[in-house]
């Protein structure tokens, strides 16, 4: 009996298809024994119920709130650093004095004076209130002190006018602390009860809806009284600190007393001891320092004398039983111990980091073999070869008339005689615009009229040369916004030498270029790192969770700083003062830093690249001339000539190294030597392989202009610099784009085809490009800047005080 078989029309249904979720067997038979690889999965996460859920949430909430309890019990305490205040006027009427005076209360605690030149610092212990505090003032025309105070400050303490708030001083001054990284602060309004009875309460109300632009969700304190400034203290103590990144990672201390001892060789240089309290991190002896404003230093040695300033002062009774000989003999004793225990740690010459800042370059290293004759005759006669058009002649024809004869699609010739003829018209235009322009002149009469005396002193304040250079500033900026990146070819120099470090790029954004590729001589002087990123979170991290040997936070010590100059005593004994930082691995080596700036709207001023300007990076003041470009996410990024106010710019300069988070600050010494902020920001990289590629755009107008071909003239002046180019690609501003044909004549003419018609219009523009690297001006030492004045101020900053 026969089978059946299915027809054509038999219902065909789908494989089933194993995938992932296919049997352990199916998955042996299709490995045909082979077996993987054994990976390392992570740790399993366990999953916990909802009241362990909670349990675990409640338990974490309490960890945090007794890790900011211990942080402020630990702040101004027996055990810690003395809470440290900067009391800052904001306005020219607050009168300093009389604040510090009711802040100095001696019924609240004991009052410890200590005057440093101008800044009235003193200490107040409190055992009631289990305090100590530390207040230091700074005047807001002073610059540097205020910025350079602030850096270490706990806590900072405005005081505003009660009609007013603060004046453009204090604006300017407000504006440099919040772009540095204002700690935690604290508003009080200082003369308030003065004003008649009506008008305390809507002065209240105006400066608290004024203050609210700034100092958002921040309550106004009083200071007229003595029950106000215990209030005050009060807030001060309670108050939830605010951290600074770039110095939590970092041991600090402010110096409350300062000896220099000179060296026996050379009395310019001695060794400098600083006393002081430790903040931030532990204080390690082998680790350099660096001293605001003066430079990197070495320690020698640490001591841990007795605290000057207790909360809880020991009484010590006289023993009046003892013999007078055994008390001497015992005193000696204690005496010679004492000294003993009061060096806390010297300096290892195995472990201590060297003041080494750049790498002595090897002139060997980057030796290459030049080319001998031969290798160049014969690149010569190559390029001769490659320079010969073949073209289609009647038989007979000489290479003389060959040169005349176009191709087939050459039909755009330019007639000479047509060319001149226009040249000739509008040379008459002008010579006759010029004669009619002279009869006009001869029609009027000059006469000189005498200025007023005002006139003759405020011109006598303008120096003509700063505003004949400033006004060029401002053309070059205006030209640059109009025709960016645009250049006029020289007719005296030859394209291809004037522009010979340039290339053209097909894309600017995926064309390949080397960063290693015609480095300058400085970049053998700095240092680079191999990956800054895993570099600098090794560092943090050994930093957490590492034990570090050294003097510990709070502990009241003196550093012994070797090979000073005496210049830095004198600076402290004038008033100013004395900061120093513990540096992290590597920070004082030298390589290539990026900042991302945005322009500060108070200042208008034309800010050209290369120029000098003064930086404030983290806790670094230094001089050096930056670099601007775009802030994106390629590998090539194009520099930018004038620092703009519409964008982010990215200034790259030589500088030590710093580990971000650090805030920027950048300025600008006048010709008066006030200093002007031009921008804020902060450091964002290490990296010198950073490229910042300059372009230059050659511009060329159509002269004839055909279907999709057309005569192109003044973007070259002779036949060899279109030769040099031709391999590099053009566009038009209204996006067309195209190639050099072939030159035509000696005059610089060329023929180009495009892909499109072209408008008579349009201008035909060629890109070149070419890496650029800062200037290597970095200067440490950055000369006091003039205390601002009010009238100086308010040209830079338009809007002055509070609306």
């Amino acid at each position: 009996m026969a089978a059946h078989r299915p027809g054509p029309l038999k219902q065909q249904n789908k494989a089933h298809k194993g995938g992932r979720h296919r049997g352990r067997g199916s998955a042996q038979r299709d490995g045909k024994g082979r077996l993987a690889l054994k990976t390392l999965s992570k740790k399993v996460r366990k999953e916990l119920s909802r009241v362990d859920q909670r349990h675990r949430a409640s338990q974490l909430r309490k960890q945090k709130k007794e890790a900011v309890l211990a942080e402020k019990r630990q702040l101004g305490s027996k055990d810690g650093p003395p809470h440290q205040v900067l009391v800052v006027p904001l306005h020219n009427r607050i009168s300093l004095p009389e604040a510090i005076q009711l802040l100095q209360d001696r019924d609240t605690g004991r009052v410890h004076l200590n005057e440093l030149g101008n800044t009235h610092s003193f200490m107040l212990l409190c055992p009631r209130l289990k305090h100590r505090w530390f207040f230091t003032s700074a005047r807001p025309g002073d610059l540097h002190t205020v910025l350079d105070m602030a850096k270490v400050a706990d806590t900072v303490l405005f005081l505003l006018d009660p009609l007013e708030g603060w004046d453009s001083t204090g604006d300017y001054c407000l504006s440099c602390l919040f772009a540095q990284g204002l700690p935690t602060y604290t508003l009080a309004v200082q003369g308030i009860s003065g004003l008649p009875l009506k008008k305390q309460i809507d002065a209240r109300k105006k400066l608290s809806k004024a203050v609210e632009k700034r100092f958002p969700d921040n309550k106004l304190l009083l200071l007229d009284t003595q029950q106000e400034a215990g209030m005050l203290l009060r807030q001060l103590a309670n108050q939830k600190q605010q951290h600074l990144a770039f110095r939590d990672r970092r041991a600090y201390l402010f110096a409350h007393a300062v000896d220099f001892v000179p060296s026996e060789e050379n009395n310019l240089v001695g060794n400098l001891k600083i006393s002081g309290y430790v903040r931030g991190q532990t204080l390690n002896v082998n680790r350099l320092l660096h001293i605001v404003g003066h430079g990197d230093f070495q320690m020698k040695q640490i001591d841990a004398p007795v605290d000057p300033f207790p909360l809880n002062p020991r009484v010590i009774k006289s023993q009046k039983d003892l013999d007078m000989a055994m008390e001497i003999c015992a005193t000696d004793t204690v005496d010679d111990m004492e000294e003993d225990l009061k060096v806390l740690m010297k300096a290892d010459p195995d472990k201590q980091e060297s003041l080494q800042t750049e790498v002595i370059p090897d002139p060997m290293e980057g030796e290459q073999t030049w080319p001998t004759e031969e290798e160049l005759s014969e690149a010569k006669d190559f390029l001769k070869d490659s320079s010969k058009v073949i073209k289609k002649v009647p038989k007979g024809t000489s290479s003389y008339q060959a040169e005349w004869i176009l191709d087939s699609g050459s039909q755009s010739g330019v007639e000479g005689d047509e060319y001149d003829d226009v040249e000739h018209e509008d040379f008459m235009e002008e010579e006759s615009q010029d004669e009619s322009s002279e009869e006009e002149e001869e029609e009027y009469e000059t006469m000189t009229i005498e200025e007023s005396v005002r006139d003759d002193l405020y011109d006598k304040k303008v120096d003509e040369e700063a505003e004949a250079k400033m006004l060029e500033k401002y053309k070059q900026e205006r030209l640059e916004e109009m025709f960016p990146d645009e250049v006029d070819t020289p007719r005296d120099v030859a394209a291809r030498i004037r522009f010979q470090k340039y290339r053209g790029l097909k894309s600017f954004r995926t064309s390949p270029w080397d960063p290693k590729e015609n480095l300058p001589q400085e970049y053998a002087r700095i240092f680079q790192f191999q990956n800054f990123t895993n570099s600098r979170k090794s560092i943090f991290k050994e930093i957490e969770e590492k034990e570090v040997e050294g003097a510990e936070v709070g502990w009241y010590v003196t550093i012994h700083v070797s090979e000073v100059p005496v210049s830095v005593v004198e600076h402290f004994r004038q008033g100013a003062p004395l900061i120093a930082f513990s540096l992290l691995p590597h920070e004082q080596k030298m390589s290539v830093l990026n900042m991302v700036v945005r322009r500060d709207p108070g200042n208008t001023e034309p800010v050209k690249a290369k120029e000098e300007l003064i930086f404030h990076c983290g806790f670094r003041r230094f001089r050096a001339s930056p670099l601007f470009s775009q802030h994106t996410a390629a590998d090539k990024h194009k520099f930018q000539r004038f620092l703009t106010a519409d964008m982010a710019l990215v200034v790259t300069v030589y500088a030590p190294i710093t580990f971000p988070p650090a805030s920027v600050l950048l300025f600008k010494q006048k010709s008066n030597g006030m200093h002007s902020l031009i921008a804020t920001g902060h450091l964002m990289s290490v990296d010198p392989d950073r490229m910042v590629i300059k372009r230059v755009v050659l511009s060329g107008h159509p002269f004839k202009i055909f279907t999709k071909m057309a005569v192109v003239r003044y973007m070259f002046f002779n036949r060899e610099d279109v030769l040099w180019f031709k391999p590099v690609e053009l566009r038009t501003k209204w996006g067309r784009r195209g190639h050099i044909k072939e030159p035509l004549g000696t005059h610089g003419h060329m023929k180009c085809s495009f892909d499109g018609k072209l408008k008579s219009q349009d201008t035909v523009l060629m890109n070149l490009y070419k890496r650029v690297f800062p200037k290597w001006t970095y200067d440490p030492y950055v000369p006091e800047p003039v205390p601002w004045v009010k009238s100086e101020i308010s040209s830079t900053v338009p809007q002055g005080g509070m609306e």
